[in-house]
């Protein structure tokens, strides 16, 4: 790479996560002009990969939902390739907090996805008393998520993970309600906030790893 692409590179990394809260920090120099610190190659590709599982997450919850709604034949192979994801989301905490704290990630967010599937069973046969039963357990796996992370990470509030987790509900079910009254503009509308929501809430999760543990950056 000659020393202009490179330039060039490295700016255009600082570019892209100006947005980002926490990824960049802008500094004083001479005259008061304002600067931004580039983001190291690491960061970037910690960001990537953090974005990309979730965003699968998204994408293959989506992928269930359509497919049990429709009973089609792939529903089985749909749910390990989810089901799979969550354990890829686990294996990625693993290198800062070790292997017993991504296994139990990968718990709690495989009883995300196991609950989500009754849920969207019990929607399907209209049975409201168990979908109610099935919400409260919903959104007590995610106050257990947001319990989990923050213990491991002074910069991810408990509130504010929480909040976080209780809009992906929120989008998830708007989801499954528009699909149930095959409302496909406000199906695809709640799948685009909620991609929108989820690659917010990996850049959080990125800046807070980044910030803990600077020395592996």
């Amino acid at each position: 790479m000659t020393p202009l692409l490179k330039k060039v590179t490295l700016l255009l990394m600082c570019v892209a996560l100006l947005g980002v809260p926490g990824m960049a920090e802008a500094k004083e120099s001479q005259g008061n002009v304002q600067q931004t610190e580039c983001i190291k190659p690491k960061e970037v590709k910690l960001q990537g990969d953090m974005r990309k599982l979730w965003i699968d997450h998204m994408i293959w919850t989506r992928g269930y939902l359509v497919s049990a709604l429709a009973g089609l034949e792939d529903q089985e192979k749909v749910l390990a390739r989810l089901l799979k994801n969550q354990v890829d989301i686990g294996n990625a905490i693993k290198p800062y907090y070790g292997e017993e704290a991504g296994k139990k990630l990968a718990e709690l967010l495989t009883e995300h996805i196991v609950i989500a599937g009754k849920i969207i069973d019990a929607a399907k046969k209209g049975d409201q008393g168990t979908l109610d039963k099935l919400n409260k357990e919903w959104f007590r796996n995610a106050d257990d998520i947001a319990k989990f992370l923050s213990s491991a990470n002074p910069n991810w509030p408990e509130k504010d993970i929480k909040e976080m987790m209780y809009t992906h509900l929120k989008l998830l079910s708007e989801n499954l309600q528009a699909r149930l009254q095959k409302n496909w503009e406000a199906d695809i509308a709640a799948f685009d906030k909620g991609v929108d929501h989820i690659i917010a809430m990996a850049d959080v999760l990125t800046a807070g790893i980044i910030k803990q543990f600077p020395n592996q950056f």
